[in-house]
C-alpha cells in the first residue's frame, strides 16, 4: 500500500540507514543532474555507477538491460587470427551453393530454405575457421547444434571441402533412393555428418544445455575427460518463443556451465514476420538471460556504425536505436534513404544535425547491410569473449539481416522464409556482389550452376588447413564401437526365481534389477538412473546413499535425514540424475546419455523412470528426437495403466502411451506382467543395444505399482517373452467336451485374466488358456515385416499366427490400455477376435471399482468369454444373462 504522499514502499525501507544525511546527499545529486543535464544523463550516470560497482565486487543487483550497442567496442576487439579476404571468398562460395542447391531443388518441388543461412553465414564460417573443435584431435571435440533451416549452408561448406559432391547437392531432400541429403540435421538419415537433430524448434536449446551438463557429469564421474569440449547452440530469435528454448536457462547458470554458448541469430524475423514487431527482441532476450545468470554478449552493429557513434555526443543516436521497434527497423532495411532520414533521424534535433554530415552511401551501408553478425571480426570477438568467460554460460545476441546478399527481393522481406528460389538475374546480381568468377555461359538452359574454386585452390587449402588445426571436419559424427560385456547373471536370476509368497510390484522388480546391475564390476558405473523428482514413489531411495545424486557442488549442507540409512546424498560424482519436476529436462538428460556412445565414444546405459502418463504424452517429441539421434537405453513408464494407480484420477491414469509409442520405429515397447519377464527383456536389451551387433533402438517398458506374488520363470519361454507372446498357463478341462478359448493379457491384466480362467472353469465348465502378451507392438512389427516380405515374394508367417496356430476357440485380448493397443494385431489372428480395454477418461477410485467401471475385471472377462462362446453356439445364450446377473454387471 502506498504511504500518504503516494510513495510505494521498498525493501530498502526495511533496512537501517546508518547515515541518512549521506543518503539524502546522493539523492539530491541525482535530482540535480536530472534537472540541469536531463533525465538521460542521470540514467547514464546511474548505469555507469552500477556497472562500476559490479566490476568492483560490490553486491548490488545486476542491470538486466544495457544500451542497444555492441558489448565489445571496436577498440577492444582482439586481433583477428586468420585471412579475412580468403574467409570472405569461402563464405561467398558457401552462400552461392546453398542458394543454388535450394533453387535447383525447387524446380522439382522439394523446396528448401535460403534466407536463414544467408543471415547467419558468418556466424558459422567464423566458428568453423577458428573455434569449433573436431573429433580427430584430443578429446571428443565440440558439440554443434546447427539451426535446422541453415542446413543448406552446412552442406555447401561440406561440398567445398570435398565431403559432398554435386550429386549429393542435387539429391537435397530426395532421400528415397538412399543417396539424398535430409532437409534438416537428421543423424538417422545422415549419420556421418549430423550429430544432433534440431529442427523441432525449442528442443535444440534444451538439449544443448543438458548436453553441456552431461559433459560435466562424465568428467566428474571420471568416465571421460570432457574439459576441452564446448557446446555451441545456434538458434533463431523466433525459436526463443518456444517454452523449451528457455526452460533450463537457470540450470545452466546454477551449474556454471561455461562450456556452453548460445548463438542467437537475431534477424528480427519469424517465419511469417517480425519476432517482436512492437518491441525489441534483443533487449528482451538480454534481460531474460541476464536475469537467469548468463553472460550476455551483444554483437549488433558492424564497423560502418562506428562513425555514427563517434558523432553521437549527446547520446541521441543510442536512445533512438533503443526506442525504435524491431518491425520499424526491418522496414528501414527496405526503404529509400529519404525515408530513413525523415523517420529515423528526423525524430529530434540532435539526430537531424547528425544526419546532415552523413552521406547517402553511409546511411545505406549502415541501415541495409552493416550488422555485427555479418562481420568476421565482430563475430570472432564475441566467440573469444564467450570462451574466455568463466563461471557462467554465454549467450551471443548477433544481429543480422534475413536474406542478406540475396538481393532486394529477399532481404528483410516478411515472406522470405517461404521464398525457395532466385531467378537467373538475381543470381547474376549475387555473383557480382560476392565477387565470384562464374561466367554467364555457366547458366546453360537457365540452370543455376554450382560453384567451386577447385580442390587445390587457396580457398579450399585454407579451409582444410584450418579444420586440420582444429581437429578435423565439422560437423561430424563418429562412432567407435565399444562392446560392453554382459553383466553378471546374479541380478537376472534373482527375478527369474520369483518372489515366493512375498508380493512385489513390477516397478520394484525393475528397480531391484537395476540396483544389482549397477554393482556389476564391468558395466555398473555406466548406468545412468534418471528420475524427475519421484524417486521415492518408485522405491528408488535405496540408491541415494549408495549411488549418490549428481551435483557439481557436492553437498554443501547437512541433509535433514542424515541419521537415516537411506539419506539424501548429493555428490560431485553422484550417479543419479534427479531432475526436479521437469520431464522435458529428464528426457534431455536421457538423450545426452543415450547418445554418449557416439558423442564421446563412451557407451552409457540410461534408464529414465517416470509417471507413465507423463512420458509419451508430455514429451513425445523428445522421444522422436531420441530416435533421430540414434539413442539407446531404457525408458520406463511406472505406475502404468489406467486402473492401477488408485486415487490419482484422470490426469494420472495412462491408457494410451503404448499406442503413441507404437508409432516410433526405434522404440521396442514391452508391457511385462511378471518380474522374470523384465529380467529377460532387460538382458536382451543390453545385448541388442550394447553388444557386438549393436542396434540403434531404445526400449520402452511399462511397470506397475500393484504388489503381486511373482512366479518363477517357466522353462522355454524366453523366445515368446521377447517376441511378444507365450502361453503362460494352459487351462484344465472340466470335462472332455468343454468349450475352449484363448485369453491374451498384458501387464497387470494377467492377474484379472487368471482369475477369469478359474471362474470359467469352476463356475461355467469352460476351458481357457492364458497367454502373456509381453509386447503387442513387437507382435505387430513382426507381422508387418512378414507382409512386407510377401510383397518381395518371400513367404513368412507372422509369429503371432504361428504361436496361436491350432489354438481352439475364440481369442479375447485384455489389457489395462485402450482396446486399440491389443487390436494392433487383430488382422493377423486367424481365430475370432475381440478385446477388452480401458477406453475413455481415467477416474479416481479403488482398483476394483475402476476395473469394474471399464469392464476389464475378472467377472467382466468371464461374461465376455461366455458371450463369444454363445455366438458360436458353444454355450447357451442364457449363460451370458445368468453370468451378468450373478456378477452384478
Amino acid at each position: 500500500m502506498a504511504d500518504p504522499v503516494g510513495k510505494l514502499p521498498s525493501e530498502l525501507d526495511q533496512l537501517p540507514d546508518r547515515d541518512a544525511e549521506e543518503t539524502a546527499e546522493w539523492a539530491a545529486s541525482l535530482d540535480a543532474v536530472a534537472q540541469h543535464a536531463g533525465p538521460h544523463r542521470a540514467a547514464y550516470l546511474m548505469r555507469r555507477t552500477l556497472q562500476h560497482a559490479e566490476r568492483a565486487g560490490v553486491p548490488v543487483p545486476r542491470l538486466l538491460e544495457t544500451d542497444y550497442v555492441n558489448t565489445i567496442p571496436t577498440s577492444a576487439e582482439p586481433g583477428f587470427d586468420g585471412d579475412e579476404e580468403l574467409e570472405s571468398r569461402i563464405a561467398g562460395w558457401n552462400r552461392w551453393n546453398a542458394a543454388a542447391m535450394v533453387t535447383r531443388g525447387s524446380k522439382l518441388g522439394v523446396g528448401g530454405h535460403i534466407a536463414t543461412f544467408a543471415s547467419a553465414a558468418w556466424l558459422y564460417e567464423t566458428g568453423f575457421n577458428h573455434f569449433f573443435r573436431g573429433k580427430e584431435g584430443d578429446g571428443s571435440g565440440d558439440q554443434l547444434y546447427i539451426q535446422g533451416h541453415a542446413s543448406p549452408g552446412i552442406y555447401a561448406r561440406a561440398f567445398l571441402d570435398g565431403r559432398l559432391t554435386e550429386a549429393h547437392l542435387d539429391n537435397f531432400r530426395q532421400e528415397a533412393g538412399g543417396a539424398g541429403l535430409p532437409s534438416y540435421p537428421h543423424p538417422r538419415r545422415l549419420p556421418w555428418l549430423w550429430e544432433f537433430p534440431t529442427v523441432s524448434m525449442g528442443l535444440g536449446p534444451l538439449s544443448a544445455i543438458y548436453q553441456a551438463r552431461f559433459n560435466r557429469y562424465l568428467r566428474n564421474r571420471s568416465i571421460k575427460d570432457t574439459a576441452n569440449s564446448h557446446v555451441w547452440a545456434f538458434l533463431g530469435d523466433g525459436e526463443m518463443d518456444e517454452p523449451e528454448s528457455t526452460a533450463a536457462l537457470a540450470l545452466a547458470a546454477r551449474e556454471q556451465l561455461d562450456n556452453l554458448t548460445f548463438v542467437i541469430n537475431c534477424n528480427l524475423q519469424r517465419l511469417d514476420g517480425p519476432v517482436r514487431a512492437n518491441f525489441k527482441i534483443v533487449q528482451e532476450l538480454e534481460a531474460q538471460f541476464r536475469g537467469a545468470g548468463w553472460n550476455v554478449v551483444k554483437t549488433l552493429w558492424g564497423n560502418a556504425w562506428d562513425e555514427l557513434f563517434a558523432l553521437d555526443t549527446t547520446g541521441a543516436l543510442v536512445r533512438r536505436l533503443r526506442e525504435v521497434p524491431d518491425a520499424q527497423f526491418q522496414t528501414y532495411a527496405t526503404r529509400d534513404i529519404a525515408y530513413i532520414r525523415e523517420h529515423f533521424f528526423g525524430s529530434e534535433p540532435a539526430l537531424v544535425e547528425l544526419a546532415k554530415v552523413l552521406t547517402d552511401a553511409k546511411i545505406a551501408e549502415c541501415f541495409y547491410t552493416s550488422r555485427g553478425g555479418h562481420e568476421a571480426r565482430k563475430v570472432y570477438a564475441a566467440y573469444r569473449a564467450a570462451l574466455a568467460h568463466k563461471g557462467a554460460p554465454t549467450v551471443i545476441l548477433a544481429q543480422t539481416v534475413k536474406g542478406h546478399t540475396l538481393g532486394k527481393g529477399f532481404a528483410s522481406k516478411n515472406a522470405n522464409h517461404q521464398m525457395k528460389k532466385l531467378s537467373v538475374d538475381e543470381f547474376k546480381d549475387m555473383r557480382e556482389l560476392l565477387g565470384l568468377p562464374i561466367p554467364d555461359s555457366a547458366f546453360a538452359d537457365g540452370v543455376v550452376p554450382y560453384g567451386h574454386p577447385g580442390a587445390d585452390s587457396p580457398e579450399v587449402r585454407y579451409l582444410q588447413e584450418r579444420r586440420a588445426a582444429l581437429g578435423g571436419p565439422a560437423p561430424a559424427r563418429r562412432v567407435h564401437q565399444v562392446v560392453l560385456p554382459e553383466p553378471e547373471e546374479r541380478g537376472f536370476k534373482a527375478l527369474q526365481k520369483g518372489s515366493g509368497s512375498q508380493e512385489m510390484a513390477t516397478t520394484m522388480a525393475f528397480v531391484r534389477l537395476v540396483k544389482d546391475l549397477m554393482r556389476d564390476k564391468e558395466t555398473g558405473r555406466r548406468w545412468v538412473p534418471i528420475v524427475p523428482d519421484e524417486a521415492r514413489t518408485f522405491g528408488m531411495e535405496s540408491l541415494f546413499p549408495s549411488a549418490g545424486i549428481y551435483s557439481p557442488l557436492g553437498q554443501t549442507y547437512e541433509p535433514v535425514d542424515r541419521d537415516q540409512l537411506m539419506y539424501y546424498k548429493e555428490a560431485t560424482d553422484g550417479q543419479i540424475l534427479n531432475e526436479g519436476i521437469t520431464e522435458a529436462g529428464a528426457m534431455a538428460d536421457f538423450i545426452a546419455a543415450a547418445t554418449s556412445y557416439a558423442t564421446h565414444g563412451e557407451p552409457m546405459i540410461p534408464f529414465y523412470i517416470f509417471y507413465s502418463m507423463f512420458g509419451w504424452q508430455r514429451t513425445g517429441d523428445q522421444m522422436w528426437q531420441l530416435a533421430d539421434q540414434l539413442g539407446k537405453g531404457f525408458i520406463v513408464g511406472a505406475t502404468a495403466g489406467r486402473t492401477t494407480l488408485t486415487g490419482e484420477g484422470l490426469q494420472h491414469a495412462d491408457g494410451h502411451s503404448h499406442l503413441i509409442a507404437s508409432t516410433n520405429p526405434a522404440s521396442l515397447n514391452y508391457d511385462p506382467a511378471f518380474a522374470y519377464e523384465i529380467a529377460v527383456i532387460v538382458k536382451d536389451g543390453l545385448r541388442r543395444m550394447y553388444g557386438p551387433d549393436a542396434e540403434d533402438v531404445f526400449y520402452y517398458l511399462t511397470v506397475y505399482n500393484e504388489p503381486k506374488p511373482q512366479p518363477a520363470m517357466p522353462e522355454g519361454v524366453e523366445e515368446g517373452i521377447l517376441k511378444g507372446l507365450y502361453r503362460f498357463k494352459e487351462g484344465t478341462a472340466p470335462r472332455p467336451d468343454s468349450p475352449r478359448l484363448q485369453l491374451l493379457a498384458s501387464g497387470t491384466a494377467i492377474h484379472w485374466t487368471l482369475e477369469a480362467q478359474r471362474m470359467l472353469a469352476e463356475e461355467w465348465g469352460v476351458t481357457a488358456d492364458v497367454w502373456s502378451a509381453t509386447s503387442w507392438g513387437e507382435l505387430r512389427r513382426d507381422a508387418l515385416a512378414a507382409d512386407e516380405a510377401l510383397l518381395r515374394g518371400e513367404e513368412r508367417t507372422p509369429y503371432v499366427r504361428r504361436a496361436l496356430a491350432g489354438a481352439p476357440g475364440p481369442v479375447i485380448a485384455v489389457s489395462d490400455w485402450m482396446r486399440q493397443v491389443p487390436d494392433q494385431i487383430s488382422q493377423w489372428v486367424e481365430q475370432d477376435w475381440s478385446s477388452l480395454g480401458t477406453d475413455g477418461f481415467g477416474l479416481s477410485d479403488t482398483r476394483e471399482a475402476a476395473r469394474r467401471h471399464f469392464g476389464v475385471d475378472a467377472p467382466s472377462i468371464t461374461v465376455a468369454a461366455l458371450a463369444q462362446l454363445a455366438r458360436r453356439g458353444e454355450v447357451p445364450a442364457s449363460a451370458v444373462k445368468e453370468a451378468r446377473e450373478r456378477y452384478g454387471l
